[in-house]
């Protein structure tokens, strides 16, 4: 945190020198060379190595993140505003990410993208039944998009065992969702080889739940700070963030419910060129 006297005359903070860009630069070299050669050799020393330290990073920066809004009190109106851009330009980078995994499933399907693409799904592909395990994940994200902004307006109510109980729910019931993929996973017919449709299907669904295991643990850090009396009316960027995150994690579902599962998998989706 800034200690000269003149960087406090202005609303905007400006950080002590710290060693964490580095380390996490460090950090990340050596994870990649580690996956490098875990891939090529299968020794995984190197790979844990990074990230233990890219886990170290992540902590200590958030950490100093959260003692300069709770204790240094340096954010000011204008360094949340900075912090909420900042964030839903994160998000908007997230639209991307997602947007490739969309278009290499329908560059694979629609054939006025890829004139020698084949039938879809591909002929030997048992498909999953959009109406078991993923209909019930959409209800259990649908309702946890209800629970956290009940939670959202508590912090602004300052109702803060209201804050507690539903941002616990929405955790609870992001790992909840986990806990089914895993288990739809582990019944598929097909493997993540076995052609283009799997390969698509896992990539977007499987990056989707890294993305709610993320946000949920973004929220189990709001819910612990929750506790500690962090958030308050007028000041909870943090709790914002990982709000929206969520928003996003449903939104992103509802596509891959929509196009993958329904569209997919039912008879519409069996397009012959």
């Amino acid at each position: 945190m800034a200690s000269d006297a003149t960087t406090q005359q202005n609303p905007w903070h400006l950080s002590d020198p710290s060693p964490l860009p580095i380390v996490g630069s460090i950090a990340a070299l050596i994870l990649a060379i580690g996956g490098i050669i875990f891939m090529h050799s299968g020794s995984f020393w190197l790979l844990l190595i990074g990230v233990a330290l890219l886990i170290y990073v992540f902590y200590a920066w958030w950490r100093q993140v959260i003692l300069e809004a709770e204790v240094g009190h340096h954010h000011t109106p204008p360094v949340q505003t900075s912090l909420r851009i900042s964030f839903l330009l994160f998000i908007a980078s997230e639209v991307m990410f997602f947007f490739a995994f969309f278009w290499a499933f329908f560059h694979s399907s629609l054939p006025i993208l890829n004139l020698v693409a084949g039938p879809w799904p591909p002929e030997g592909i048992e498909t999953l039944n959009s109406w078991d395990v993923p209909f019930l994940n959409t209800l259990i994200l649908l309702t946890s998009g209800a629970t956290i902004t009940i939670a959202h307006h508590a912090i602004l109510d300052g109702d803060r065992q209201k804050v507690a109980r539903y941002t616990l729910i929405t955790v609870i019931l992001g790992f909840i969702f986990l806990g089914f993929q895993v288990f739809e996973y582990a019944h598929a017919a097909f493997g993540f080889t076995d052609g283009i449709y799997p390969s698509t299907f896992y990539l977007a669904t499987g990056f989707h739940g890294a993305h709610v295991f993320i946000g949920a643990t973004f929220l189990l850090v709001c819910y612990i700070r929750v506790l500690k009396g962090h958030f308050k009316a007028d000041q909870h960027v943090g709790f914002e963030a990982a709000a929206w995150y969520w928003h996003f994690v449903d939104v992103v579902w509802l596509f891959l419910f929509i196009n993958v599962y329904l569209w997919g998998s039912s008879p519409l989706g069996h397009i012959q060129p």
